[in-house]
């Protein structure tokens, strides 16, 4: 069945302000969307001119989360998805991805951005009458009101892949952030996954942080790139599956794939609760 709207989720999102540029919309013209504007377009060129190397990362940032999805639910038998920072939909969303693999997964996207609460009514709905697909306006600050609005679509007896792709970098805190993911995974059993990547800046060095830190001044929500290292620390305490935490194209590539995968600047990895 489909359920894109529980009765006891919210459906009134902050006011839409097209003037200001935001980053599910700036993501969303990298990857070469339409659900964009002017401030948006405005703002993804100038990072893009500094930073050429930033929609081969918005690329690959896809490419992991299709993959990690397939492997979750092909391979670990996990079909239940928590997806935080849902972001703008575009080609193979979560659900459509998992519900291929396993039609009766249920998937519960959580954002707070207008423009995603407005297509996620339209677009992020179940693919398959075996599955759900329910949508939470929630703030990553505010995880206890996350977890109690998954537990009502998602068994929390039963194992979960949460999904935290490219998010983490909008908690400037890296010890809040780092809580926020400990408090999230503390509620799922054992078995579930982790999914996760976020923006580093290991190729593009200097020219990736000047280009940010033009972003940052634009009124979006700024965005913290951080080390491969830090990153790492969020996966304390799980399994991490081969090949670990890498660049997001040498994250398990396809057999079709030529050559050897570039680096970009995404570093993901997948990591097993025990």
């Amino acid at each position: 069945m489909t359920d894109p709207w529980p009765e006891s989720g919210s459906r009134h999102g902050p006011e839409l302000d097209t003037t200001v540029p935001h980053s599910a919309r700036i993501w969303n013209y990298w990857l070469g969307g339409k659900d964009n504007f002017a401030a948006d377009q405005e703002a993804g060129k100038a990072y893009q001119d500094q930073a050429p190397g930033i929609v081969n990362m918005a690329r690959a940032s896809r490419v992991f989360l299709k993959r990690a999805v397939r492997y979750v639910a092909a391979e670990e038998g996990v079909n239940q998805f928590l997806d935080i920072g849902t972001g703008l939909p575009t080609m193979d969303n979560t659900h459509e991805v998992a519900q291929r693999v396993a039609p009766q997964s249920r998937i519960v996207y959580v954002d707070n951005d207008p423009l995603v609460l407005l297509h996620a009514e339209a677009l992020l709905t179940s693919t398959t009458h075996e599955g759900v697909t329910t949508y939470v306006e929630a703030d990553l600050h505010d995880p206890d009101k996350i977890l109690s609005e998954a537990a009502k679509t998602l068994d929390f007896s039963q194992p979960i892949a949460l999904m935290l792709m490219g998010i983490l970098g909008h908690i400037h805190d890296w010890d809040e952030a780092k809580a926020i993911v400990r408090r999230l995974l503390a509620e799922l059993p054992s078995g579930s996954f982790l999914l996760h990547y976020d923006s580093t800046y290991e190729v593009q060095g200097e020219a990736l942080q000047q280009a940010q830190e033009g972003y940052d001044d634009t009124g979006a929500v700024p965005y913290v790139l951080r080390e491969p290292t830090q990153l790492a620390e969020l996966y304390a305490g799980l399994d991490l599956v081969e090949p670990g935490q890498v660049s997001c194209l040498k994250w398990r590539p396809e057999a079709t794939d030529i050559g050897e995968p570039e680096e970009v600047d995404v570093h993901g990895a997948v990591g097993r609760k025990p």
